[in-house]
């Protein structure tokens, strides 16, 4: 693959594509959403067999100077980059097909906003220039807010308000940061600035700034009030995107900007991100108990797994970071799935009241096997994605913080609590409700969209080396940057047992 700018052409074609459908009618933009999400698709597949892991740290690289070179084309990833690519090129093409029937309202301009979304995501994990991440990390803002705004239900307009406000007012302070930031060092490089050491002082402010829009992202407790609005509001195939991807850019901007820019500062602010992480696990589980709404209900519990992936990401060792890293991708396939088995059964009945449904599993055997599945990943069931993730980041964060392990667990606990509430509701119980009682089982496509997700969460469960594998290296090089400050850890050791950094000395060597 040298010399073919595949990374440029991922970007390229979802964007081309995307202005064609806005001059098509329906049928027709439908299938041009397919195909060029489907090129996308076999394009990352070819990337990720192309990609040499332990090689060098940033992989296809590209580099176009614009505008007197204040601005540059700048593209490259490593592993962890190229994971989060691929777990977008991968849940477009089934957003595309879970609307393909549900949307028949201004369907090109529909498909349209989908593509430049998936246009603007791959740059977001691509991008090497600081401006030009900025420019695709609040572009992608436009079309979400579209898509909400225009498909969306009843209070569709003041949810994707709320999602533009929320996301807009964080991202302010970061682009000043990032100014500050090219001042100084001169450059607007990521790569440069990953290994360039600010002012302590300075340090905490910088870090503050990307904190606010981050944090917002992922989302973060107490500014996490505008996801459950928009998963409510948004269309199906919106709520997948929205909770497979969106959410996600938040944990890559801590990964890619604040621990290894700003590593004395992550070190000072982890209490804080552990008290918000602890209270976010345990307050929006509680809250996900008492919903009546599915979609509700799921993006609670978001929330508390988003915490996961800041208690592993700021545990400061290989383990916490590599769990929030299969938290992220399993949370991104597991949360999409969910929220398309209640899309699947709204297009029925036209509710997401679990009080109007109960006993599916007699009428409906794919899909209540199909939602268990997605149900015990959720929960984080030994053999599913879900288990390894949260085990991983559970000890990285014990290492770091006992407490905040304890706390964490909790969460395990009243996630297995609301989830399998939610599935005994709908799945089992008493069917009194005779609509719901003559619902028919999954279609083809249904099967289609739901099979392969099904397919990887388990494969990530079995062997999740394959995950692993292409982001260990860049895990190690982040490791190197941060460890000369990181927290010591209150974890009690085994008795007669070396500590573990002894350990993982002696490995390296």
């Amino acid at each position: 693959m040298s010399g073919l700018p595949i990374l440029s052409l991922l970007i390229a074609i979802p964007l081309i594509a995307a202005i064609v459908a806005l001059f098509v009618e329906a049928s027709t933009a439908r299938w041009i959403a397919l195909g060029a999400t489907l090129i996308d698709l076999v394009l990352g597949i070819m990337m990720w067999r192309a990609y040499v892991p332990g090689g060098p740290q940033w992989q296809f690289v590209e580099h176009i100077g614009l505008a007197g070179n204040s601005l540059s084309w700048a593209l490259g990833i490593d592993g962890i980059a190229l994971m989060l690519i691929m777990l977008s090129v991968f849940l477009m093409p089934i957003c595309i097909g879970a609307s393909w029937r549900a949307i028949e309202k201004r369907v090109p301009e529909y498909m349209a906003a989908f593509l430049l979304m998936e246009a603007l995501m791959i740059g977001v994990f691509c991008a090497q220039d600081l401006l030009l991440f900025y420019i695709f990390f609040e572009g992608g803002l436009i079309p979400m807010y579209l898509i909400i705004g225009i498909w969306g239900g009843a209070e569709r307009i003041k949810a994707s308000y709320k999602f533009f406000l929320y996301t807009l007012a964080g991202s302010v302070l970061m682009l000043i940061a990032m100014l500050v930031m090219i001042g100084i060092a001169g450059t607007s490089s990521i790569p440069a600035l990953m290994a360039y050491d600010f002012a302590p002082g300075l340090q905490n402010w910088l870090w503050l700034a990307f904190f606010a829009s981050f944090a917002v992202k992922m989302p973060m407790w107490p500014v996490h009030t505008w996801l459950p609005d928009a998963h409510v509001q948004a269309p199906t195939a919106g709520s997948v995107i929205l909770a497979g991807v969106l959410l996600k850019m938040g944990g890559y901007g801590f990964i890619r900007f604040s621990l290894p820019m700003f590593p004395e500062a992550s070190a000072h602010y982890l209490p804080l991100v552990f008290v918000l992480s602890g209270i976010a696990v345990v307050y929006t589980s509680l809250v996900a108990l008492v919903q009546h709404d599915m979609k509700k209900l799921i993006a609670y519990s978001s929330v508390a797994h988003m915490a996961f992936v800041t208690f592993g990401l700021f545990a400061f060792n290989r383990q916490g970071i590599e769990g929030a890293m299969l938290v992220m991708l399993s949370h991104g396939l597991v949360s999409g799935a969910l929220f398309l088995c209640v899309g699947v059964i709204y297009d029925r009945l036209h509710t997401r009241e679990i009080a109007r449904y109960g006993g599916l599993s007699n009428n409906m055997p794919g899909y209540a096997l199909l939602f268990m599945l997605f149900t015990m990943a959720s929960v984080g069931l030994p053999g599913t994605s879900g288990f390894v993730g949260e085990f991983l980041s559970l000890t990285g964060t014990y290492r770091a913080s006992s407490w905040g392990a304890a706390v964490a667990t909790t969460g395990i606990i009243l996630g297995a609590a609301y989830m399998l509430y939610l599935y005994r509701r709908i799945c089992f119980g008493t069917l009194d409700n005779a609509d719901a009682a003559a619902m028919p089982d999954l279609d083809a496509r249904e099967y289609w969209l739901l099979a392969p997700i099904a397919a990887v969460v388990l494969s990530m469960g079995v062997y999740p080396e394959s995950f692993l594998k292409p982001m260990r290296a860049d895990v190690g090089r982040l490791l190197t940057r941060i460890e000369r400050a990181a927290p010591a850890g209150d974890a009690h050791l085994t008795p007669g047992k070396p500590p573990l950094r002894v350990i993982e000395a002696e490995e390296k060597h």
